[in-house]
Formats: structure tokens, C-alpha cells, sequence
């Protein structure tokens, strides 16, 4: 474990470079009857929280594969569950994704026994996040924003810096915000704090939120000590967010679209934005386990994956955007071009994507904090350290 989360890209480029690396799969048999996919909550929905979204039950008896499910809450956990193995498929964020591959978790995709996969984004087909030396380890899935939840009974107006978070303030209803906000609870939001830095603290120069020299990863790391006498909780599990906001006085907090949807589709006051400092984000890819027992019904799911009416409901859902952008105009599901806009379809270049801190870096050869100390040192702040 420690190998690979040391192993930089480029020390992984170089290691693809000298053998070439080939898809496992040719040609897809018969399917095996089963797929296990670790993924996000709502990630993977059949009509069992609202009826309207289920691109699981055709997609069983099409295939004759049942679609077997497990929740992970963070990319660590993701990538633990991958290490234990079990598993065929993962929706791995770009804080993941990498490591899965350094650490020979996940095998190569053929992508010529994925027809869909000429209608994927061209701004993803070959994202670093899951193209190494110019072989695809997985199949685009769905992107975008971190976002600014907010109460809209104590915010009248969408606050508009990241501020309500991170620092201890009056709020409009006359309140502190001490025990009121909330943060993420994985090492990647130490980004969070980075990218806030680089909007307040400019003479920092801090270029991306997850290259960090030491006094840029120290000042994030004072910052979210800061933060730690403010929050109420550090949230990992959505729902426990939801009923969070809903029941336990929570009123402002980094976010997924996903939360904000169902709790407005619930009647909450809550909306969410992107503050002046921008927003660090998420573009996730379905990878495959490099010991899959079942990789025909993987294949027949990742092409399933790309299906214009999957991406489209999906997109709706989650708040999020397509990797299909077809998705949001064809009519196959509830999706529309107005309602990609809203999710920030045309956005892409400002968001920062999550990607793992490796210390080769813009900045030079071990310039920069590696992941691993991200991990310790983040539970250090939860702890009080």
C-alpha cells in the first residue's frame, strides 16, 4: 500500500512505457450472471428511492446480469475495497483512479468492445485521470462540481466566498457559524483549503490545489485547523449530510449537486453555488478490476454506462454532468441543454478535478507533499492535531 501511494505518474509512465500494456478482455462471452460495483451513493439507482430513476431493471433482464451494489462514502475507501478485491467494477474519482493503477488494481480497457465510446466527451476520452501512455483504464462516467450548500432561510443571498466555512464569522441571521458548517471527511479537501488560499493569499503562489510545496501545505493545513473549531461534523455518508441540514441546525457546507437535488425535491430551504474562489471537482470513471470474475457483464455494463438515456436521467439525478454529451439535447431521458448549463456543462475548464498529490511535481522532482502524508496529517487536523 505504501508503494503505490508513493509511486508518482510519472515513475508509472515510464513503468507502461517499457511494458507495453494490453486489455485482458478480446472478445465478451456470455455473461456470467452478476456484476459487483463499488460506487457512490446514487450512483447506480433501479427505482428503489424515487421510481423515476432506474437504468438498472432493463439493463438486468437485457443482459442477464444482476447488478449487485456497495456504497463507498470516499476515494479511500474506494480503493481499499479494491485492494481486497471481490469487486469488478469501481466509479473511481480522479483522487483514485491512479493509485488503483499504480497499484495494479484495475486492468486496461478495450474500448473497441465499447461501441458507445466514440460518443464520449472529447474533453475525457484521454483525461490523465484514467489514460496512462496512451492506454485507457476505464470508461467516463460523470462530472462535476463541488459545491457551496446553503441554508436559504439564513442566507437570503448566496454567500459568495467560501469564507462561511473556513473562518468564524457572523452569519446574516445574526448567528455564528461556529457549529453550524460542516467539511469533507477525506484527505482530498485539504485541496478545499488550497484552492482557497490561492484566491486569498496570493503571494503563497500556490498554481494547483494539489501541488503543494511545504509552506503551501502548511498554510492549507492552519487554515483547516481553523475550520475544525467551526464544524459541527466532518460528513463522508450523503444522506446523514441530508438529515443534517434537515434536522441538526447545519446551515452551510461543501457539498455534492446530489444532496442539494434531494433536498429540495423534499421541500428544504437549502440551494447551493460556486463561490468567487471557484470550486475543486470530481470527473469519475468506471474502472475494472484486474481480477474481475465476471468481465463480460462488466463490459456489457460499461457500454450499458454510456447509454444516452442512462447518462441523460443520471445527469438529472445527480445534479451532475454527463460524460455523454448528447445526453443533455437527444430526449432519450429527462435531461435538457438548459439543464446541462445549470450543472456546468460549461464549466469544465474552471473546475479543479480531483487528482492524487504525487511529491514529482510542476514544481519540480519531490517538490511537493505526497498523498500519503495528505492522509495522515488530515486525520490529524480531525483529531485537534
Amino acid at each position: 500500500m505504501q508503494r503505490l501511494k508513493l509511486l508518482g505518474t510519472t515513475t508509472l509512465a515510464l513503468l507502461t512505457a517499457v511494458t507495453p500494456v494490453l486489455a485482458q478482455v478480446t472478445e465478451i462471452g456470455a455473461p456470467e450472471g452478476q456484476v459487483n460495483i463499488v460506487a457512490w451513493a446514487g450512483y447506480i439507482e433501479r427505482g428503489e428511492t424515487d421510481k423515476a430513476f432506474d437504468w438498472v431493471t432493463k439493463f438486468e433482464a437485457a443482459s442477464g446480469c444482476k447488478v449487485n451494489v456497495k456504497t463507498a462514502n470516499t476515494s479511500d475507501e474506494m480503493v481499499a475495497l479494491m485492494n481486497e478485491g471481490g469487486f469488478d467494477l469501481v466509479t473511481a474519482s480522479g483522487d483514485a483512479s491512479l493509485r488503483l493503477i499504480a497499484g495494479d488494481r484495475v486492468q486496461p480497457i478495450n474500448i473497441d468492445l465499447i461501441p458507445s465510446w466514440k460518443t464520449v466527451d472529447e474533453r475525457l476520452q484521454n483525461a490523465p485521470w484514467h489514460t496512462v501512455d496512451g492506454v485507457h483504464y476505464g470508461v467516463p462516467y460523470m462530472w462535476g462540481p463541488n459545491v457551496l450548500m446553503y441554508n436559504t432561510e439564513v442566507f437570503k443571498e448566496a454567500p459568495t466566498s467560501w469564507n462561511v466555512v473556513f473562518e468564524e464569522m457572523t452569519l446574516p441571521d445574526g448567528k455564528s457559524n461556529k457549529g453550524r458548517v460542516q467539511a469533507y471527511d477525506g484527505p482530498i479537501h485539504i485541496a478545499d483549503a488550497a484552492q482557497y488560499l490561492m484566491f486569498h493569499k496570493p503571494e503563497l503562489k500556490i498554481t494547483s490545489p494539489y501541488e503543494l510545496n511545504e509552506e503551501q501545505y502548511k498554510a492549507a493545513l492552519d487554515l483547516l485547523r481553523v475550520q475544525r473549531t467551526l464544524t459541527s461534523r466532518y460528513w463522508h455518508d450523503a444522506f446523514i449530510q441530508m438529515d443534517d441540514f434537515k434536522n441538526e441546525g447545519v446551515v452551510a457546507s461543501g457539498s455534492w449537486p446530489f444532496q442539494v437535488n434531494l433536498l429540495k425535491a423534499d421541500g428544504q430551504p437549502v440551494a447551493s453555488t460556486i463561490p468567487q474562489e471557484g470550486a475543486t471537482g470530481w470527473a469519475d470513471t468506471t474502472m475494472m478490476h484486474v481480477d474481475s470474475a465476471n468481465p463480460n457483464c462488466s463490459y456489457h455494463w460499461m457500454e450499458h454506462s454510456l447509454a444516452s438515456n442512462l447518462q441523460s436521467d443520471l445527469s438529472v439525478w445527480f445534479g451532475a454532468n454527463p460524460s455523454v454529451p448528447a445526453a443533455c439535447t437527444d430526449g432519450r431521458g429527462m435531461q435538457t441543454a438548459e439543464g446541462c448549463t445549470t450543472n456546468g456543462m460549461d464549466d469544465f475548464e474552471k473546475i479543479r478535478f480531483w487528482t492524487t498529490p504525487v511529491s514529482n511535481c510542476s514544481q519540480g522532482e519531490g517538490a511537493c507533499v505526497p498523498y500519503y502524508r495528505w492522509v495522515s496529517d488530515y486525520i490529524g487536523v480531525i483529531g485537534g492535531r
